[in-house]
């Protein structure tokens, strides 16, 4: 690894991954949920650390490929890919330990700590709670918390060094260790002929060789002169948006939005509003909060009634709330 002088080994093929060394795959929210089922698959006997993911990030304009988290994901994300590799779910409640015990190194638990029920951790956030965890029937490892060994850890010295010591809990007789790139597109091969007779475009495929036939036939004779035709998508951005939300329904994916719009408009509200630099989660919550003078269902109430909306209606109604909110307190403030 780069903290020890040496250059980290990188699996972008099956036969990397294959190779008899302890593998780090790394999860995000946009990784591809079938490169996860086919590393389960290959290292099924292989010592394997996968690390969930947490935050919600957004890119920074100001450093290219850097990002910046808003939010922590919802609960039901992180046990989406949790769920592949094991039958567990994410805790419910925060912990309460202030330090975590990395082979006797003594490290800042990460905020808003992340965790599993495991009655034997191998790194215990409190009582039958785990942040680092094994099944018992796969050499595969689960690291709940990815705070404790991503960039912002790396950048102090004691959580780096406890990193390493965490990497080298897991090494089979201290081995070399490689991380996964398959899960972020690296190695992925496309061929276009193959793509074109397979789920999904399999349905786009057969739709123009349908369009192509009618389109023969109907060229062959028309009777009377021709019809005109309508647009199938009409102009403006109300028809984005219902073509948008149509989509989104279909996919099954709107019970998911509240909470994400909730944390978008916490940000645009902070910006918008000018609250100080660097405040987010609660401590913004509560600087919005505070610019109610006399009302009682502020930001916080309107933010929390959008994630927890169960139905479209529901959830369009909070929304609007929340949208009059912010327009209101931002023509106060002009």
């Amino acid at each position: 690894m780069w903290l020890t002088g040496n250059s980290p080994s990188m699996a972008r093929t099956d036969q990397e991954l294959g190779a008899d060394m302890l593998l780090i795959v790394t999860i995000s929210p946009d990784s591809d949920p079938a490169a996860l089922d086919h590393i389960l698959e290959l290292r099924q006997d292989q010592d394997t650390l996968f690390v969930l993911p947490k935050w919600q990030t957004l890119p920074m304009e100001e450093h290219e490929g850097w990002n910046m988290k808003f939010g922590r994901l919802p609960d039901s994300v992180v046990n989406q890919w949790l769920g592949r590799i094991a039958d567990a779910k994410i805790g419910v409640g925060q912990s309460t330990v202030q330090q975590l015990d990395v082979e006797g190194r003594l490290v800042a638990a990460p905020g808003e700590l992340q965790w599993v029920a495991d009655e034997h951790p191998i790194i215990a956030a409190g009582n039958n709670k785990a942040v680092l965890t094994k099944l018992d029937d796969k050499p595969f490892y689960i690291l709940t918390d990815p705070d404790l060994i991503n960039n912002a850890a790396l950048g102090d010295s004691d959580k780096a060094a406890a990193a390493l010591d965490l990497i080298a809990l897991l090494q089979p007789e201290k081995g070399p260790v490689m991380f996964d790139l398959t899960l972020h597109g690296a190695g992925r091969k496309y061929d276009l002929a193959k793509l074109l007779v397979e789920p999904p475009f399999l349905a786009l495929t057969l739709t123009i060789l349908a369009a192509a036939a009618l389109a023969f036939l109907h060229g062959l004779g028309r009777f009377g002169p021709p019809r005109a035709e309508f647009r199938a998508i009409a102009f403006g951005k109300r028809a984005l948006v219902d073509a948008t939300a149509m989509l989104l329904q279909r996919a099954g994916r709107l019970e998911q939005l509240g909470g994400r719009y909730a944390a978008l408009m916490r940000v645009r509200a902070g910006t918008l509003l000018g609250a100080p630099q660097g405040l987010q989660g609660e401590a913004l919550d509560h600087w919005l909060d505070s610019r109610d003078k006399d009302e009682v269902d502020g930001f916080t109430a309107r933010a929390q009634a959008v994630g927890e909306a169960k139905n479209p209606t529901q959830m369009h109604e909070a929304a609007e709330r929340l949208h009059d909110w912010t327009a209101r307190r931002l023509g106060e403030r002009r």
